[in-house]
């Protein structure tokens, strides 16, 4: 089990720590409980568009020297947008956590959105939508979420639309920062062989003088979920499918049985059922899988496949078939066992990747205002039954709730 320490500064912000002394490594991020679905369909894509310009020069520093500061050392300098997150995040040496710690203060507080930049990560950022729209797994989930999420900040596109993304001025940054950017909901998260002394020390020399930020913006809880069935004529060669229906949120006590139903039906393994169904036993698909992600009032289940058109319907009568089973049939004891085993066995291998402990403990403390240890993950799921796992199942597999998108080649 990790031992972590949490510390928080007179503005809110707040500061977590693993002190990791086998590893010269040091891996910190600053995250802001702010994404994409606290957006409108008129800025639609800017916390990502902001999550870009953030390396683009500050009131000390322009994007070359951002972008040296770290690099120049071996280091990495990233970040990232979802839903509900972003993330400014540096891996480096533990003996430049300093620097690391200055310059995501840096970016995170002190961006200025210089209007040459502007333009020139707009086209990128353009690109990026170009890239994604080609690739038809990534088009897919995009355009499932909003099949789900239709009329909800959550159902939008994380890029953007082409119209809001060359739509925007260096106001509207300032506007979406300013209604949205709240200290209290701002923790500092660090991995590494640095001594909490030393991490709270920085953290008080660079994020203590952030002035205490509050907002009252709240999120619109996403209801009215209603199952529907859309299709896209796309040029693709492979027919693609996603399946899916709205989940559990974070907070719901059977989030842990949940991820474990999940990853027996889709799971990564080889050995789910999706996939010794569809690949290992026909030969239909190259991948197949399923994947639960919680929402702090919502969550969604997605089951997602490609191929080949003529293989369609049956890939669809195998994949019902699997769920029934769930339904209908109760796990026997040898298998619940080893249900129980790998799902811990993942989480285990999991953490043993400090960049994702790193941004795990971040969102925990933003999303549970705790730290969930795997011990507590895993005594949940020790307590999970065969009839629970069923009840589960009868729950959130039934046929008439579920929704598909399909997306078809043209012709």
């Amino acid at each position: 089990m990790r031992h972590y320490d949490i510390f928080t500064l007179k503005n809110g912000i707040r500061v977590v720590h693993n002190h990791v002394t086998t590893t010269k490594i040091v891996h910190c991020g600053i995250m802001l409980d702010i994404g994409s679905r606290d957006e409108t369909p008129n800025n639609q894509g800017i916390a990502h568009f902001w999550e870009h310009m953030a390396f683009k020069g500050t009131r000390k520093r322009k994007a070359f020297h951002i972008l040296n500061r770290l690099e120049a050392l071996g280091g990495e300098l990233n970040a990232f947008t979802d839903k509900e997150k972003i993330l400014f995040y540096a891996s480096l040496r533990d003996e430049y956590v300093e620097r690391a710690m200055e310059l995501l203060t840096d970016i995170t507080f002190d961006s200025i959105f210089p209007k040459n930049q502007i333009e020139k990560e707009r086209n990128v950022i353009l690109e990026e939508m170009s890239m994604y729209s080609d690739d038809p797994d990534d088009s897919l989930q995009d355009e499932f979420d909003n099949v789900i999420f239709k009329g909800h900040a959550l159902g939008m596109n994380i890029l953007g639309t082409e119209k809001t993304v060359k739509s925007f001025r260096r106001k509207d940054f300032r506007d979406f920062i300013n209604a949205n950017l709240d200290t209290s909901r701002i923790v500092f998260s660090c991995v590494g062989n640095v001594t909490k002394q030393r991490v709270i020390q920085l953290a008080e020399k660079y994020m203590g003088g952030v002035p205490v930020l509050s907002s009252k913006q709240s999120r619109k809880k996403f209801g009215g979920y209603k199952a529907k069935e859309v299709t896209l004529n796309r040029d693709v060669k492979q027919a693609r499918c996603a399946i899916g229906r709205t989940a559990y949120n974070l907070s719901d006590e059977r989030r842990s049985s949940f991820y474990m139903l999940t990853n027996i039906l889709g799971g990564s393994g080889m050995n789910s059922r999706l996939n010794m169904a569809l690949r290992e036993k026909h030969g239909f698909v190259y991948s197949i899988g399923a994947q639960f992600v919680p929402f702090t009032d919502t969550g969604l289940f997605t089951i997602s496949f490609g191929t080949e058109p003529t293989q369609m319907e049956r890939s669809l009568e195998l994949i019902k078939n699997e769920m029934k089973k769930l339904r209908k049939e109760k796990l026997g004891i040898k298998q619940l066992a080893a249900a129980k085993e790998q799902i811990m066995g993942q989480v285990a291998i999991s953490e043993e990747s400090n960049i994702s402990y790193m941004i795990m403990m971040a969102r925990h403390l933003l999303d549970l205002d705790r730290i969930q240890s795997h011990e507590e993950m895993f005594n949940r799921i020790k307590k999970t039954s065969a009839s629970k796992l069923m009840d589960l199942a009868n729950e959130m597999f039934q046929e008439r709730q579920m929704s598909y998108l399909f997306m078809k080649p043209l012709g």
